[in-house]
């Protein structure tokens, strides 16, 4: 089942998609908070739901409506570092003990078919096609058998990086939360449709040079092992997001340098979700403010 977020009439709805339409899911998931409403709703985790209980629900066709984020302002938005053998090998450091972690504030989520913002503070701009694990149940201390329960489901996440500014904290937070910066979409698929999310490819595009091609299979620590690492720390809450990591081929990485740049689109596809497309654009001048 795909769970998404949408915009129909100037109203930010929560629906489920069902071949070219879009079920509504009626009024009580309306709003900014509307996902993440519909998560608490759940009795556990699972979001599956059965459609004849939506047959009076209003539809629309996708054409007639825009998809957004699935999660706009996730509580926690956490990113896994040197996740994966090759990409391990491509830094030149060590394959770390345990998870390392950092966080993407939440500021910088956008969806599908949003503009990812070249910062005027640099151009070192990269992109990370990453599998997204999407909380649907309050938990701590969950061990790796019942991660799979708490588990709403799946996402793309584009883990956009400015490099320069990434490397000027240890924790790589103002790196990885420039406004923008958060690509996530475009909906959410429950674990019965993606069956094993240790076994699914990803590939990523800039323009139409294929530039990662890898699969979740080569892990170094698995969806399961960071809901249980994260949730011996703190609660995780619904709609929390982790990002788990990406490959090699990162632009950062490329000779010579193989950054994103204004007219850019970047794609990344995940096997069993979908595509997660974004255009680059220069940082607008109108992003200045003070309210």
């Amino acid at each position: 089942m795909k769970i998404c977020t949408f915009i129909h009439d100037e109203t930010l709805r929560v629906g489920i998609i069902k071949d070219s339409q879009v079920i509504d899911l009626g009024s009580k998931y309306y709003g900014s908070q509307g996902m993440i409403n519909f998560l608490k709703s759940r009795t556990n985790a699972s979001v599956k739901i059965d459609l004849a209980q939506l047959s009076g629900n209003k539809r629309f066709e996708l054409t007639d409506i825009e998809l957004v984020a699935p999660i706009a302002k996730p509580e926690k938005f956490f990113g896994v570092a040197l996740n994966y053998a090759d990409h391990i090998k491509e830094t030149g450091l060590e394959q770390p003990e345990y998870p390392t972690l950092f966080n993407k504030q939440n500021s910088c989520v956008i969806g599908p078919n949003d503009v990812i913002h070249r910062p005027n503070v640099s151009e070192k701009l990269d992109y990370e096609g990453e599998l997204g694990v999407v909380i649907g149940k309050r938990c701590r201390h969950v061990n790796r058998e019942e991660a799979k329960t708490v588990i709403a489901g799946y996402t793309i996440v584009n883990d956009v990086s400015v490099r320069d500014w990434q490397m000027r904290s240890h924790t790589w937070t103002l790196g990885k939360s420039f406004n923008t910066h958060g690509p996530v979409g475009p909906w959410i698929v429950t674990p019965d449709e993606i069956g094993d999310p240790h076994n699914l490819n990803i590939k990523t595009w800039v323009n139409e040079d294929l530039r990662q091609n890898f699969s979740t299979k080569h892990l170094v620590f698995n969806c399961y092992y960071l809901v249980e690492y994260l949730s011996q720390v703190m609660t995780l809450e619904p709609g929390d997001i982790i990002a788990t990591g990406t490959s090699s081929g990162v632009g950062v990485k490329m000779k010579p340098r193989g950054y994103m740049k204004p007219g850019d689109e970047v794609r990344i596809e995940i096997e069993n979700i979908g595509v997660l497309k974004n255009s680059v654009i220069e940082e607008p001048d109108s992003t200045k403010f003070i309210e």
